[in-house]
């Protein structure tokens, strides 16, 4: 079927023999009738019919025509007028057609009263419909159409010709021409002189013939042929580079991209762009990326050479949309992704990874993971690399002991900027959150307990009266955090004894900067650790509670009493149990305080019989009274500072040694003690010699010029702070619980299994234990299980153990 407003190339096939019947009255006729060609399609035969009737000047047509039941001839001269009729039908085989259309009906109507002066039977319909001329019938006992009713329903049989029609000899050869012509114009980026519509229905009209195999052949050789030179002309002037240059020609809406888009669309009619172009096409474009991408990586930093990469990726996409085929869309980005990703992972990474993190590249580390989503198997390479990054970056932090006094605080950092990686640049991947949790597990603990240690300290500064950095909503997200570093440390034992140690001073010395703050803080550590975590630390703050109220019924049976005394004693009742354990230091209290003492054991033991008090000197603290030249100061001081200061009521000048024996403070706690008062920010003293230490025989004496812009005076308490005997014996006792802990455990595994051998004894208390323990520690305490009758050794099998009931 030819496109309508174009010429039939098709020749005036040689007449049939009821054509030259219907037309032996017809003499010089120069109308043209065009005959129906054969196509096959989905394996039945179909025409095209094409006729064109003309008269120049006009004549008068002689028709005959016949029916079933009689015939007859006539002959009828129509009216002068020009006649100018084309029409172009195509019917299947057999087509039975029902219900004639009303129009086609009323135009036969109309060319019948043309010639209603003759009354002729025969009419000529638009479109070439009369007798087997042009293969068009009606069936008997039908009526002509320009008697039959508007709408009435008729039946039409459409039948083949009977002679096959044929093209001039020349067709075949003038239809190549064209067609090489216009491959040669394309070639040769010259203009074609051909319409494309007429090539396109060209090459149709030879296709649709047996004779065109050989014509078929031909083109898609001369095709492959320029495809093949072109493709040997790209391996020294890239596939990619050229299709750049095309890409220009599109952007500048050249005549050329238009030609390029057309010898594509060629080329798939034809199948040549499957068969031929598209494979090596991918092949050229993956050895020019596979080049590109060594060469690139060699030269190029990593975040430029991911946006190169992305750029790339881009390029080709609109390529594809350009003048690609569609189906070439895949495996052509896929080509790319394997050259400049998929081949350069582990490089990439190694590279370029730790500087991007380092430096926080958001939106670098943003396109990096968006490029290696699109590789397989890249996202988890790039997890392997982020696990090692974590590792290593956290075990600088960790293992340094000179970072020791920054450790939480640059972990709570490096946190707060994984989470934010997570979040923006790896879209929130559960893959990249569980392996932060397990990499932080990993390296926090590659020290044993100084972490927990460190955190519980921290944890101390920020709850501490001083402490006025932040407001109470940025301390409870402060104290968020620490928990979630807290989840990762084996020794929360650890953490407990040196927290509650360090809560005891808060709370007795009154340094807590907010009770809220301190419960927060338990309530979480409750809901992390259990209610067994916090219970002691728990039972500190009741004891704080029930000690506010017995003082207020001690002051209560002072005034009963009617005892005389300008000292105000505040006591604090403390459960042995739940506060850390003091070793207790006898010192030399003035009269005042030891009978103010025996008042209140009086009163307490009076109310609880069966108790036992003992006093804690070391965690007392005063608020004493002086006088200087600058006028009356209050001074906040410890028991020792009190203790020291109360002599100069009765002397100008004391040495060292003479203070130790009239207060009986211990050596080395007398020595920091005189140092804060000497040798601090607030010197009440008078050190001779001065100097930053106190030595033997140096001499205090009373500052009285001393001066201060404030009326209370807080004095550094240096007996107060942790000392290295403190540290150690707090770990000792740690130790001793674990001990306690894993004896424990043996025996709960023993008594449950009765006979167990050594390893899987090993196995089952490794799991019950939330702390790290060493092998050649858990074999002492089974030794010391058997040496005290919980557990034997099997006669028979000395790797194996029993349950002694």
């Amino acid at each position: 079927m030819f496109p309508t407003g174009l010429s039939s190339p098709n020749p005036p096939p040689p007449p049939t023999q009821e054509a030259r019947q219907a037309a032996t009255n017809v003499k010089n006729d120069s109308s043209n009738i065009t005959s129906p060609k054969k196509r096959k399609i989905n394996g039945s035969e179909r025409e095209d019919t094409a006729e064109t009737i003309s008269s120049s000047p006009p004549k008068t047509l002689n028709s005959s025509s016949s029916s079933s039941s009689s015939s007859s001839s006539s002959s009828s001269s129509c009216s002068p007028t020009p006649l100018h009729i084309q029409k172009k039908l195509r019917f299947e085989d057999s087509v039975d057609f029902i219900g004639l259309d009303v129009k086609m009906a009323e135009e036969a109507a109309a060319a019948a009263a043309s010639c209603s002066n003759n009354k002729s039977k025969a009419v000529l319909l638009p479109g070439g419909v009369g007798h087997h001329a042009n293969g068009l019938t009606k069936t008997a006992g039908s009526g002509t159409f320009a008697n039959s009713k508007p709408g009435a329903a008729k039946k039409l049989v459409i039948k083949n010709f009977k002679e096959k029609p044929k093209l001039p000899e020349n067709y075949t050869q003038e239809t190549w021409q064209k067609l090489k012509e216009a491959v040669e114009a394309i070639q040769n980026s010259t203009s074609i002189k051909y319409n494309l519509e007429e090539l396109y229905q060209a090459v149709e009209n030879l296709c649709s013939h047996k004779i065109s195999a050989k014509l078929y052949k031909q083109l898609r050789t001369v095709c492959e042929d320029h495809i093949k030179a072109q493709i040997d002309q790209f391996r020294e002037y890239p596939f990619v580079l050229f299709l750049k240059k095309i890409d220009k020609c599109w952007q500048d809406h050249c005549r050329q991209m238009i030609m390029i888009r057309s010898i594509f669309l060629f080329l798939d009619r034809t199948y040549i762009y499957q068969d031929s172009f598209e494979q090596r096409f991918l092949e050229e474009t993956n050895r020019l990326y596979a080049a590109e991408g060594q060469r690139l990586m060699q030269e190029r930093e990593v975040p430029e050479y991911l946006h190169h990469v992305n750029k790339r990726l881009e390029e080709e996409a609109d390529r594809v949309i350009t003048y690609l085929d569609q189906s070439t869309q895949k495996p052509l980005i896929a080509t790319v992704e394997k050259q400049l990703l998929g081949e350069h992972l582990t490089a990439t990474l190694q590279k370029g990874l730790t500087h991007l993190l380092d430096e926080n590249r958001i939106q670098d580390l943003s396109l990096l993971y968006q490029l290696f989503s699109r590789v397989r198997g890249g996202v988890q390479v790039l997890l392997q690399h982020w696990i090692e990054y974590i590792k290593a970056f956290g075990s600088t932090i960790v293992i340094n002991p000179e970072k020791d006094k920054t450790m939480v605080q640059e972990l709570l950092d490096f946190k707060d900027k994984v989470d934010h990686i997570i979040d923006i640049c790896f879209m929130k991947n559960e893959k990249f959150v569980n392996a932060m949790k397990e990499a932080f597990e990993t390296f926090i603990n590659k020290r044993p307990n100084k972490p927990a240690e460190l955190i519980a300290k921290h944890v101390d500064s920020k709850l501490r009266a001083g402490n006025k950095e932040a407001t109470d909503e940025e301390l409870e997200k402060m104290l968020d955090k620490i928990m979630i570093i807290f989840r990762f440390i084996y020794g929360k034992d650890v953490f407990e004894a040196f927290y509650k140690k360090d809560l005891a001073k808060r709370l007795l010395v009154g340094k807590s900067a907010s009770v809220d703050a301190e419960k927060s803080m338990l309530s979480k550590l409750k809901h992390e650790c259990g209610a067994a975590f916090t219970s002691k630390l728990e039972g500190m703050f009741k004891d704080m509670e029930l000690s506010k109220d017995i003082m207020v019924q001690f002051k209560q049976y002072m005034q009963c009493q009617n005892i005389p005394g300008n000292i105000e004693l505040t006591v604090n009742i403390l459960t042995m149990g739940y506060w850390p354990t003091y070793v207790p230091m006898e010192v030399h209290l003035p009269p005042e305080m030891v009978r103010l003492q025996e008042i209140f054991k009086t009163f307490y033991l009076g109310k609880h019989s069966g108790r036992k008090l003992q006093w804690q000197s070391t965690l007392g603290h005063c608020v004493l009274k002086a006088e200087f030249k600058e006028g009356k100061k209050e001074l906040q001081v410890s028991l020792f500072q009190t203790l020291v200061l109360l002599m100069f009521n009765e002397g100008e000048e004391f040495t060292l040694e003479e203070i130790k024996l009239a207060t009986g403070i211990e050596d080395s706690e007398l020595r920091r003690t005189l140092q804060s008062l000497a040798c601090g920010k607030a010197r009440v003293l008078t050190k001779i010699p001065k100097s930053k230490d106190v030595e033997d025989g140096d001499k205090f004496s009373c500052n009285n010029d001393f001066k201060h812009k404030l009326f209370r005076i807080k004095i550094n308490q240096i007996q107060m702070k942790e000392t290295v005997e403190e540290q150690a014996s707090t770990t000792e006792r740690v130790f001793q619980d674990r001990q306690y802990q894993i004896d424990a455990a043996i025996v709960r595994i023993m008594k449950m299994r009765k006979t167990l051998s050594h390893n899987l004894l090993m196995s089952e208390v490794y799991n019950q234990l939330k702390f790290p323990v060493k092998p050649a520690d858990l074999k002492k305490r089974i030794e010391s299980l058997i040496d005290r009758d919980y557990m034997e050794r099997d006669k028979e099998n000395s790797n194996q153990y029993n349950y002694v009931a």
